[in-house]
């Protein structure tokens, strides 16, 4: 609905169009993705390899902008997985280190025992040896008083 008045001289006209179809609605929020698309940052990529923000009336250089962004999202992604690969190679060789001490104690303790247990059996051969002496003694010594 339009009204008869006039515009005066000195003032432009203003008229606002809008629409409720879908479409319209689409490219609005494909425009809005664009330039989300076009303000991305890359904190964690060194400047020289930073994506050039482009000349946005270039089709181009709007296509090219955007599969540097791919590439610097992908080049992160990576640098993530490096990262925790390494972090759990540190983890695994801080492991690997503690079973090889473990190991080596392992082995000391092993033979601790072998010497060990090669001085008990030598000592319960000179006890039993002292033992049959010493009943021996006794026998004798017995024998020689009842003869007295």
């Amino acid at each position: 609905m339009f009204s008869n008045q006039k515009v005066s001289p000195g003032k432009s006209e203003v008229r606002i169009a809008f629409s409720l179809d879908s479409t319209s609605v689409d490219v609005k929020d494909e425009r809005k993705k664009d330039e989300e698309d076009l303000n991305q940052t890359f904190p964690d990529l060194e400047q020289r390899l930073q994506p050039v923000p482009p000349c946005v009336t270039l089709k181009e250089s709007v296509l090219v902008y955007k599969e540097h962004c791919k590439m610097a999202r992908e080049y992160h992604k990576v640098e993530c997985e490096i990262a925790a690969l390494e972090e759990r190679k540190r983890r695994l060789q801080a492991e690997l280190q503690e079973d090889k001490t473990v190991a080596r104690e392992t082995a000391r303790q092993e033979e601790e025992f072998r010497c060990l247990s090669e001085e008990n059996r030598a000592l319960l051969t000179v006890h039993e040896e002292r033992a049959r002496l010493l009943k021996s003694l006794c026998a004798t010594g017995e024998s020689g008083q009842d003869s007295s």
